[in-house]
């Protein structure tokens, strides 16, 4: 039964808070794509060793991680839009001044404070998307909001490319002002009801203790899926794959960004329909297929001899990475219910940020010391690790109940199956 507090569901079932968030997605995710690929070079502009170059790209992710954890805090004090927006005008600050820097240190520091902003938005951003839906559209939901960082992710690059014509400042301004834009829409869009009659019923549920929720399996797979994710996308799809394509085929580099392109693309196709089944069939065979299939694929690029096999296994990848980050969001939701959940979606974002940040070195060291086979396997282990821990989660659907999820006891639902 509808309720007051829910927002008008315009399409698909989905609120308008969610539609909001995805598209603020959007217009973070473009920013995001026309910067990444100019920031090495403007580094090294300043006379910037590799090293230096990657402490610029690390700096981000490491801000990010030592932020997550005061992020619950600030949320509960000034609200989620509120913590939203000023995180995302923190980024925006801190991209126009790097474009400002007169040197690296000035250029490495305004990159540390961008990532305090990010940490703030990203676990604002899906504390409200989970508790802006019921459990039965948590997968659907973090589907569309994660359209919008994919369909962002694929223009940005291009507009990059034009845009470093004019001048390698011009990508920070543009970034800062799609980010300026981004909060803006968060600020007068989203709903600021913020009172308990207001909210969902699914969202005026009583809070689980943080204890519980940390021992909740919903809420440990989710993490560990997290965070062979991070160590993937960072240490072997974005650090690896490239050097396969170049240093192995003999390709150049454009090669890589159509392999990752087309992957993408295939990543936007299947985000509904994975993104359904999440909801219908359950958590739990998402988290097991996703791992599987993830694991199986990219343990199979660096064997390959074709520039068209890696292609073919990186859209496979793409399949199972779409579940494995649309299933663990929901399973976050599950464990938490929905409400007050800035902490624990803190805890689960860090999981992803440290893998992020250890996965690219071990990655690197292993590739180098062994060979680069070695280095996909053992990430292929990784998101084999986080199926196994998938196995200990409740099965069957998601229950639809309001409220019920917030409190209900993971292990007694065991008997689901």
């Amino acid at each position: 039964m509808t309720t007051p507090g829910i927002r008008q569901r315009v399409v698909g079932g989905l609120s308008r808070d969610v539609l909001v968030l995805g598209l603020i997605a959007f217009f973070v995710a473009v920013g995001f794509g026309v910067l990444v690929p100019v920031l090495p070079t403007f580094a090294a502009s300043f006379g910037a060793t590799d090293f230096l170059v990657g402490m610029v790209v690390s700096m981000f992710a490491a801000t990010r991680l030592a932020t997550s954890p005061f992020c619950g805090w600030i949320l509960d004090k000034i609200g989620g839009r509120l913590t939203l927006a000023v995180g995302i005008f923190i980024v925006a600050a801190s991209s126009w001044l790097m474009g400002e820097a007169g040197d690296f240190w000035w250029l490495l520091g305004w990159r540390a404070a961008g990532g305090i902003g990010s940490a703030m938005f990203t676990v604002s951003a899906m504390t409200l998307l989970l508790a802006s839906v019921p459990p039965d559209m948590r997968g659907r939901a973090t589907g569309f909001y994660q359209s919008g960082f994919l369909i962002g992710g694929m223009a940005g690059p291009a507009l990059g490319g034009l845009l470093t014509r004019i001048s390698l400042v011009a990508p920070f301004r543009f970034y800062a002002i799609t980010l300026a834009i981004a909060g803006l829409i968060g600020l007068t869009m989203l709903s600021s009801a913020t009172t308990h009659a207001d909210r969902p019923a699914h969202a005026r549920a009583t809070p689980r203790p943080l204890r519980q929720v940390l021992a909740d399996t919903r809420f440990q797979a989710a993490c560990v899926a997290n965070f062979a994710q991070g160590w993937n996308s960072m240490g072997v799809r974005n650090s690896l794959i490239p050097l396969v394509i170049v240093a192995t085929l003999g390709l150049t580099p454009t090669w890589t960004g159509i392999v990752f392109a087309v992957s993408a693309v295939v990543q936007v196709i299947v985000l509904h329909p994975i993104g359904h089944f999440v909801d219908t069939v359950g958590r739990r065979p998402a988290l097991l297929a996703g791992g599987v299939v993830m694991a199986a694929s990219i343990a199979a690029v660096p064997l390959s001899g074709s520039i068209w096999i890696v292609m073919a296994l990186m859209c496979v990848y793409a399949v199972g990475a779409t579940a494995m980050s649309t299933a663990p969001a929901a399973s976050v939701g599950d464990a938490t219910g929905g409400v007050h959940g800035g902490t624990p979606v803190a805890i689960f974002s860090m999981s992803s940020d440290v893998g992020a940040i250890i996965g690219p070195l071990a990655a690197g060291a292993i590739s180098d010391v062994a060979g680069r086979p070695l280095a996909f396997a053992v990430g292929a282990v990784f998101l084999a690790l986080s199926s196994l821990v998938a196995l200990r989660m409740p099965g069957g659907r998601p229950d639809h109940s309001a409220g019920s999820v917030a409190s209900a006891d993971p292990d007694a639902l065991l008997s689901e199956d």
